[in-house]
């Protein structure tokens, strides 16, 4: 009997259904695509021999994945609190402050409306970036720090700088007011993680600063200081979408991915979380709720009626064996691995060393089935 690399908790059912499982079309392969894929790069065997096993699975097997949950996982604005009309505040304020002047503003400095901030948000997420996609669709500005719109890069570089700094600390100040107030349920479901011996965590793409003032003004310095995993925008090099910010936490956490709860108000942070192969429950804002939260697990107003003994079990859906998904890495200059599995939401990262985590966490076990369960691997662009 062969020896397989399985996922703790894997229990196996029979299922009546013969229609294919609801996956996003850019990884759902048939087990077929990976013959003419492998073969035009000269390595068919390994996919060869993986296509044999596949074909003598039996024909409506299921795959059925559940997973203790070890740390829930907070975003901080829009979930902890709804900050996203402090932070335009904030950006206008600086813009007055400032005085820029797009070449599009013809009455006053800039000033983001309601209704193209959230757009704006939603769109392109962190400030830096926000301000600089802006600029460069609307026009770099004329403002007190240059009289006429900066044309390179390091003058470019240092009016989002200037600009970025002076809205930080507008928004400290707001938050310092006492006039904020955290989202309705936040506090109770981080006190009840605790509680049940969970990990805790916060992970957001403001500043540093920032966050450690809202974590401190709301939710207070003994949970703040009881967190185990705290990040920012600063601790990583890519903004969320990008994954890294979730796969960083579950590094510092101990945790693989597949034992995290993440708790996001936008479609940004769901793409992040479930990019670095978690689960994610949306509590939404009022500038998000009309974002497509498929691939959410729930999705909620806010966590008013959520409770930490709903999701002590992740209780993924069952997937067809006969619908084996396959994929081929290229990696490096050392040619093509066929890499052959059912996608089924165990692992969905653009990250090789995750991935590798992954495999760490599994058990070798037996199995009647003869299953090769390599990952499924996609790398982003």
């Amino acid at each position: 009997m062969t020896s397989m690399l399985l996922p703790h908790s894997i229990s196996f059912s029979s299922s009546s259904s013969s229609s294919p499982p609801s996956l996003p079309t850019s990884i759902y392969r048939s087990h077929l695509s990976i013959l003419s894929f492998s073969s035009s790069l000269g390595r068919t065997s390994s996919a060869l021999t993986a296509s044999r096993l596949i074909c003598r699975l039996r024909p409506r097997a299921s795959l059925s994945v559940s997973c203790a949950l070890r740390a829930l996982i907070f975003d901080c604005d829009g979930v902890i609190l709804e900050s996203e009309h402090l932070h335009r505040q904030a950006y206008n304020d600086a813009f007055a402050h400032f005085n820029v002047r797009c070449p599009s503003d013809k009455v006053g400095p800039l000033n983001w409306s309601l209704e193209f901030y959230d757009e704006l948000q939603n769109l392109i997420g962190g400030g830096k970036p926000k301000m600089r996609w802006y600029f460069k669709e609307h026009g770099w500005p004329a403002s007190s720090v240059f009289e006429k719109p900066p044309e390179n890069d390091d003058d470019r570089a240092k009016l989002i700088d200037t600009l970025q700094d002076w809205k930080t600390e507008r928004y400290k100040d707001i938050i310092k007011s006492g006039t904020v107030k955290p989202r309705p349920g936040v506090l109770r479901l981080m006190d009840e993680a605790k509680a049940a011996g969970k990990l805790l965590a916060v992970c957001s793409a403001a500043t540093k600063s920032s966050v450690i003032l809202c974590l401190e003004n709301l939710i207070g310095m003994e949970r703040f200081q009881g967190l185990d995993c705290f990040l920012a925008g600063d601790d990583v090099k890519e903004k969320k979408p990008d994954p890294s910010i979730y796969v960083t936490a579950s590094k510092n956490l101990g945790v693989s991915a597949m034992e995290c709860i993440v708790v996001e108000d936008s479609v940004i942070g769901l793409q992040a979380a479930t990019g670095a192969g978690m689960s994610c429950i949306i509590s939404y804002t009022s500038s998000t709720a009309n974002q497509d939260f498929k691939e959410a697990v729930a999705t909620y107003p806010d966590l008013s009626n959520i409770r930490c003994s709903h999701y002590m079990s992740i209780q993924e859906h069952s997937l067809p064996y006969s619908y084996a998904l396959s994929s081929i890495l290229q990696i490096g200059r050392f040619g093509a691995l066929a890499l052959e599995g059912c996608h089924c939401k165990l692992v969905r990262t653009f990250s090789w060393k995750s991935t590798i985590r992954e495999l760490e966490m599994c058990s070798v076990i037996s199995s009647d089935f003869v299953l090769v369960l390599w990952i499924l691997i996609f790398m982003r662009g």
